[in-house]
């Protein structure tokens, strides 16, 4: 046997002689051991139960915050939307003149709505014609053979790009210069 092994028996034997008193040592440390065990259940039923109400809380907490959320987006969608209203009542009002510079008047004041609502919201418009040509606000959609300009320099705006702070919304379509090369022969 090993030392441990040796050592194990020993502490057995020595607990069985001190075991081995009356009757009624015996029923006492039964009847104690059986009262720990009891409290120890009971204190792990408790341990459960908070468990149990942490976990509910915490689902509790998950689904305020999702229903929140979800609110949030719901309400900062109607505001939009409401205020996109005018614009198209302004379009319906438009379209139902048969003159032609009435039309145009109403398709101005259209417009004019929905540069007001996008401004309202943060959005700016990106200056790009004169500027050399940025990849990170602007998409070259094609380019043009011009002894007017430099190199990369952006010469027409086929679609405006947009900022919302400073992000880019959408980046605008342009037209970027290519300098024409002279014969110097």
């Amino acid at each position: 046997m090993d030392t441990e092994a040796q050592a194990a028996t020993g502490e057995l034997d020595e607990a069985a002689r001190d075991a081995s008193g009356t009757d009624g040592d015996v029923a006492a440390q039964q009847t104690a051991l059986a009262g720990e065990v009891t409290a120890l259940k009971a204190l792990a039923d408790e341990r459960y139960q908070e468990l149990a109400y942490a976990r509910a809380e915490i689902d509790n907490v998950r689904k305020r915050a999702e229903r929140s959320a979800l609110e949030r987006v719901s309400y900062g969608r109607r505001q939009l939307l409401a205020k996109f209203l005018p614009v198209l009542d302004n379009l319906q009002r438009a379209l139902a003149f048969d003159d032609s510079q009435a039309l145009r008047g109403g398709l101005q004041a259209t417009l004019k709505g929905f540069e007001n609502v996008l401004a309202g919201e943060s959005v700016v418009t990106i200056e790009t014609v004169g500027k050399a040509f940025d990849p990170h606000i602007a998409e070259a959609i094609a380019t043009r053979e011009t002894s007017d300009h430099e190199d990369d320099v952006v010469v027409e705006e086929v679609q405006p790009g947009y900022r919302l702070g400073d992000e880019l919304l959408r980046p605008a379509m342009v037209i970027v210069a290519k300098h024409v090369a002279t014969d110097d022969r």
